[in-house]
């Protein structure tokens, strides 16, 4: 019986020090890991901006990606006013550490969207956006912006590239999402990516959005043709979360007031 007590007591000592040491273990790897892990992110985020913008050069290595991304210029957008706001603002000295998501779930950091304007169903937004620009001799080329929206299943998170204009689409790309293989998942089709190249976002009056999925195809006699892109097939409802998320974060609760500042050269 005492020899049965000793080997329990003994097994609960070597459970307990194999836990603790274990715990060390695992505990120190993530703190020798977060750097590596962060600098990925912040690779794999760079990747789909120049995958939007149509900058990445095929079979690029991390050293390339960052040089040519080294080309934009980040900053930070205030969406109300569409002015550009400092680091600072948002309690960070380089823009890139700003998470405009993680802001979007802190009361003093977002608004709340009513339900009736809530085309992108995401319920709040951050009061401050982060924004990628690139000029060339003072001249602007390009501006890539986050944007992101539910679909069928999940929010699509991704980028949207303008070019100098501010009004002709560059590319389209969704860096995460849960959408249906084969149905809403087409939304990382190459081909299908390829039919918002050249498109316009908005109108003569540059305010108000035109963005369509149509079913059955744009061809060249249909109208508006230059607004409109095919919808995917068999996902009805992931194409109009994309129609709805592109309109409302380039509509007036979103981009446009920095647009606007930004074509009559104010900001």
């Amino acid at each position: 019986m005492a020899n049965g007590k000793e080997t329990v007591s003994r097994t609960l000592i070597v459970a307990l020090v194999l836990s603790i040491v274990f715990s060390v273990v695992v505990s120190t790897a993530a703190v020798v890991l977060r750097p590596a892990q962060i600098k990925n992110q912040n690779l794999d985020i760079k990747t789909n901006i120049l995958s939007a913008a149509g900058m990445l050069p095929q079979g690029a290595g991390a050293d390339e990606i960052e040089q040519v991304f080294s080309q934009f210029e980040v900053r930070l957008v205030d969406l109300e006013t569409g002015d550009f706001v400092e680091p600072s603002s948002v309690n960070v000295q380089d823009p890139m550490k700003y998470d405009m998501y993680k802001a979007a779930s802190d009361p003093e950091m977002s608004t709340n969207i009513p339900a009736s304007e809530d085309k992108a169903g995401i319920k709040r937004r951050p009061n401050v956006a982060k924004v990628y620009t690139l000029s060339e001799n003072g001249n602007l080329k390009r501006v890539v912006l986050p944007i992101h929206g539910y679909g069928l299943w999940s929010t699509l998170y991704g980028f949207m590239s303008l070019e100098g204009d501010l009004n002709t689409i560059e590319g389209l790309g969704f860096y995460a999402h849960a959408e249906t293989p084969g149905l809403g998942g087409e939304v990382d089709n190459p081909r299908w990516k390829s039919q918002w190249v050249g498109k316009e976002l908005y109108g003569d009056d540059k305010t108000e959005p035109q963005i369509r999925l149509i079913k059955g195809g744009v061809g060249a006699n249909t109208a508006d043709k230059e607004h409109k892109v095919d919808a995917l097939s068999g996902a009805t409802l992931t194409s109009r979360g994309v129609q709805q998320l592109v309109n409302y974060w380039m509509g007036d609760r979103g981009y446009a007031p920095f647009l606007k500042k930004l074509r009559e050269g104010e900001v």
